[in-house]
């Protein structure tokens, strides 16, 4: 367990110290939102409320998942999780396998909810952790609840993060019977579950798998943003593991961009979250003009909150200003207005949906 908390500590410092931003484009730039002379309303009239998961935001921005399990998060998350408060988010939190093994850490994750009493908190466990390991078992439907509670949270999200288990040396990489988990999970909760992609996106047939095993909202993770192959490729590389390294450094790129991901799963009937390579309120725009819901922001936040609350606060400020003025410019009132405007797709991206739809027929 000791090695768990060790591995988020060196997670913090390599995403936010070195490259671990893929040379694949999330497919922000290939998204052309049409302009409008003329936009018939007042920049302050600008709505950025949303209704997802039967709760009300007050911006379509979801802090999403990061850290925890080891002391140095425990200021972050509180940082962040006043954020979340501040301007009316949703937030995620790390992975809490590390709090299910050893609960004298769940203070590192709780500290969220102290902090931000009134959001929309997702707490996290891992899909490799709920099917056996080689040295260790599945979590139990038991501890995963008892997880739910002692957060308060309103949400779950089970992380599908298999690209990174396999470049990190003994990885959690049995998969088989993890959607019957998933479903089981889902089943078992009382509050919404987030299929939670990782940096390497979700397909259509994927996710109509997780919307049949009952999960109840998808967060696409897609290729473009912080790339967790890259992330133990260094680690990898810091401890001379050079098969691991090198195996890492070739998943880079592996997945689906975002902007494709939420292509892909916009329209199935559930909540699309669009996480990977957002980094400011005009990509937002974009994502959520293609059907996204919400937008999921990580490594910028935690950034941000490496430097304190008042730069934190600064940029989630900077961003949702951008995100009122690209609703402006487009003529658009409110995040469903933005939905309805006319866009452009153009380059890799377009590319992509030619070939997926091609394929379809």
């Amino acid at each position: 367990m000791a090695d768990i908390s060790a591995r988020k500590a060196d997670h913090i410092d390599i995403t936010t110290q070195r490259g671990v931003t893929p040379s694949v484009s999330p497919g922000w730039d290939d998204i052309h939102l049409m302009h409008r002379s003329l936009p018939e309303v007042d920049l302050d009239a600008v709505d950025l409320s949303v209704r997802v998961f039967g709760r009300a935001f007050r911006a379509p921005l979801v802090i999403a998942s990061m850290t925890g399990g080891h002391a140095r998060a425990e200021e972050l998350n509180r940082r962040l999780a006043r954020a979340a408060h501040e301007f009316g988010l949703a937030i995620g939190v790390g992975s809490q396998r590390a709090a299910i093994r050893r609960p004298e850490l769940l203070s590192t994750y709780r500290v969220a909810r102290e902090a931000a009493p009134d959001a929309f908190l997702i707490a996290n466990v891992g899909a490799p952790q709920l099917v056996p390991q080689r040295n260790e078992p599945a979590l139990s439907i038991e501890q995963v609840l008892e997880l739910v509670s002692s957060m308060r949270a309103d949400a779950l999200a089970i992380h599908l993060n298999y690209v990174q288990e396999v470049v990190q040396p003994g990885g959690d990489t049995r998969a088989a019977g993890c959607l019957e988990a998933i479903r089981h999970v889902s089943a078992a909760v009382q509050v919404p579950v987030i299929a939670k992609e990782t940096g390497a996106g979700i397909s259509r047939s994927q996710a109509l798998l997780l919307k049949d095993a009952g999960v109840s909202g998808l967060d696409v993770g897609g290729s473009g943003g912080t790339s967790f192959a890259l992330v133990e490729s260094y680690r990898a590389a810091d401890r001379e593991l050079g098969a691991s390294e090198r195996l890492g450094q070739l998943l880079a790129t592996w997945g689906l961009p975002t902007a494709i991901s939420v292509i892909e799963c916009a329209g199935l009937g559930l909540p699309v979250i669009a996480t990977g390579g957002v980094r400011n309120g005009l990509d937002a725009a974009k994502a959520l003009a293609l059907g996204s819901d919400l937008v999921g922001v990580a490594r910028p936040m935690l950034s941000a909150a490496l430097e304190g609350t008042d730069a934190l606060f600064a940029y989630v400020g900077e961003f949702l200003h951008t995100l009122r003025v690209a609703l402006f410019l487009t003529g658009s009132r409110t995040v469903a207005d933005l939905r309805a405007c006319q866009r452009v797709v153009a380059g890799q991206t377009a590319v992509w949906v030619q070939q997926l739809e091609a394929g379809l027929q």
